[in-house]
Formats: structure tokens, sequence, C-alpha cells
């Protein structure tokens, strides 16, 4: 999800694919960070700071994208929804001029997120076992459990995001994200994290029968 940490790298990050997966989240949004806090602190790019960062994380974000396609085979379907996502609220930020823009994204992505979950749980087709389903074996009911639990977060950190880019400037809510959001991502994760083990069943190897005649 680029910046908005998925589960699946949250809850298995010991593995390799786990590892990779944190460092596609946490990359794009890294670099964002980083290149803004150098970029305002240079007199000759300080004014237009927000917007030259902007422009480097949508870069950042079609990175991870191409690299998931060349490395993996695959784009994850939640990492289409966030390029798509950045590249959209980032252009009108970058064509408007105004930061806003690319404020209120985490506040749209993280809605999208609730309003997908339960009008799936709705039409009793669990995005949430669709999206993570190859991960873990699980039975319908916790997959709905989660399901839940996540919206709900999703719910909380829309609000949060609007609460911190109202009331704080753009500096602090920028740098909040991998010092405020990352974090509580990682906590409810941990907190999930032993409903998951417990229910989680290893798929069965299959085995090839023997060879007739032999």
């Amino acid at each position: 999800m680029t910046e908005e940490l998925t589960p699946l790298a949250t809850v298995k990050p010991a593995k390799p694919g786990g590892v990779n997966q944190l460092m596609i989240d946490l990359g794009p949004i890294a670099v964002y960070v980083v290149a803004f806090n150098i970029l305002q602190r240079i007199e000759a790019t300080k004014d237009n700071a927000v917007y030259i960062a902007t422009g480097i994380f949508m870069a950042a974000t079609i990175a991870a994208i191409v690299w998931c396609k060349l490395k993996q085979g695959r784009i994850p379907p939640v990492l289409v929804v966030t390029g798509f996502i950045v590249t959209a609220f980032g252009g009108l930020t970058l064509l408007l001029h105004d930061p806003t823009y690319i404020q209120i994204k985490p506040t749209f992505t993280y809605l999208f997120y609730v309003t997908a979950i339960l009008i799936s749980l709705a039409i009793k087709q669990n995005v949430w076992k669709l999206l993570f389903g190859h991960a873990f074996t699980l039975p319908d009911r916790i997959w709905t459990i989660l399901a839940l639990r996540w919206s709900a977060f999703f719910l909380f950190q829309a609000v949060l995001n609007e609460v911190i880019r109202n009331t704080q400037t753009f500096e602090f809510w920028l740098n909040s994200r991998p010092f405020i959001v990352f974090p509580l991502t990682l906590v409810f994760a941990a907190i999930n994290t032993p409903i998951v083990l417990k229910h989680h069943q290893e798929p069965e190897e299959e085995v090839t029968p023997p060879a007739a005649g032999a």
C-alpha cells in the first residue's frame, strides 16, 4: 500500500516476502519524507519543497510498482489501487499547486478500504480473504472478524489524518506518517497476529502416488 502498510507485510515480516513487502510499503513514503525535509532546508527549493517532494513520491510509487512486476511477476491489487490514488491526488497537488490534495489522499484511501470491505461482506465476498487468502488459511468466521477489525482501524486512521492535517503544519503532518501512523499500524497488526496464528492451518502437501509397476 506504499503509504499505508499492508497487513501482509506487518503480520509476516520475518519471511523474505514480508521484508520485501514492508520495503515496498515504507519505501515511497520514506523517500517523500526525506526529500521534503531536505528540500525545505535549501533556500533555492524551500518554496516549492512540497511540490518537488510530491513529484518524487509519485515517481517512487511508480518505481515500486515496476519493481514488483519485474521481480515478482505480478503487481499486488492493493498496490495497483494505491498507485492510482497517489498519481491522481499527487497530480492534482501539482496541477492546482495545492498541497491539500496530497494530504487528503490517505483519508480517501482509508475510506475506500472501509467501503470496499463492508460492501464485500454485505455481498458475502470477503475482500480481505480474497486479498490475503493466498498467505493464510483461516476459517471464514476469522476472515470476517479480521475484515471488520481492519475496517474499523482504517476508519480511525481516516479520522486521525483529518485531525492532524487540519490542526498541524504540513511538515508535522508529513513527518507523522512514519513516526505516528506506521507505528499505530504495526501495533494494531501485532494485536491481531495471535488470532491469525491460532487459526492458521498450513496447507497439506500433495503426495504424488507411485508410478504403476513401481
